[in-house]
């Protein structure tokens, strides 16, 4: 009877441990620093881990495409979610879990003037002074096609086009902003705000009217455990929002029922 007993109270002290999962995710580079922040709280609420991977939302998309061992993707972009589930890999269209914004940044000692209005840009520009400029490749990252269009909409593409230092993604474009590779760029406010980008750059948030909404959605993939549809829930509950609202993003309304099932 005792022995019975004792593995019944055994048992009872492992649930947690014993259904701890490793929830992979696939996340746009832009939200980085909030997710790794993100992936804090829900790993000391949940018990689960979390296994990051992040980059360019097209490069997933195709990654996903062939086979991927992802259970969630977090795009920097709406469209590429619903490419997903037009090719029939999701069961549904997920739901838009913060609005994305951006920045134009330069390295402090950078001769680039900071205004929202790109006036010092247009004038390092007109002044022949501007070498190099970064920017997100636009055909893979929702971050430099909506900073293409910026450009284009202020009348500085043409004069800054041949200048341009593509990152594969808006995390990598920030980074050439920051090294000196380029005098500045364009690159997801999310990443200006974050501690480790501040020590060593300035920037200047850009006025969401000026180009097309960024609007960042997110989806379980057909592979996605207990673990990871516990994360979906999570991302829109109160820590993760707040948390994103710290980096910039704005927040969507509240869903009644978000769409985490499959």
């Amino acid at each position: 009877m005792l022995p019975r007993l004792l593995l019944l109270l055994t048992s009872l002290l492992l649930p947690l441990s014993a259904i701890a999962e490793t929830v992979t995710v696939a996340a746009a580079s832009n939200i980085k620093f909030a997710m790794e922040d993100i992936a804090r709280e829900f790993e000391a609420q949940s018990g689960h881990r979390l296994k990051l991977s992040f980059g360019s939302s097209g490069n997933f998309v195709a990654q996903i495409k062939h086979g991927a061992p992802f259970e969630l993707f977090l795009s920097a972009d709406e469209k590429y979610v619903k490419l997903l589930h037009q090719s029939g890999v999701t069961a549904n269209h997920g739901d838009i879990y913060v609005y994305g914004r951006l920045a134009l940044v330069a390295a402090k000692g950078s001769p680039l003037s900071l205004d929202a209005e790109l006036t010092g840009l247009k004038a390092l520009i007109d002044s022949g002074e501007l070498r190099r400029f970064a920017l997100a490749n636009p055909e893979l990252a929702p971050y430099g096609e909506r900073g293409r269009e910026l450009l284009q909409a202020a009348n500085l593409w043409d004069g800054i086009k041949d200048k341009l230092v593509l990152g594969e993604n808006v995390s990598q474009a920030a980074q050439f902003a920051l090294s000196g590779s380029a005098q500045g760029g364009i690159v997801a406010l999310s990443l200006a705000k974050a501690p480790q980008f501040a020590a060593k750059a300035n920037y200047v948030a850009i006025p969401e009217d000026r180009h097309q909404p960024l609007g960042q959605r997110m989806v379980l993939l057909p592979k996605a455990s207990a673990a990871a549809h516990e994360l979906y829930t999570f991302l829109q509950g109160d820590k993760a929002r707040a948390i994103f609202a710290d980096y910039g993003f704005s927040l969507p309304a509240r869903h009644a029922k978000p769409e985490a099932s499959h």
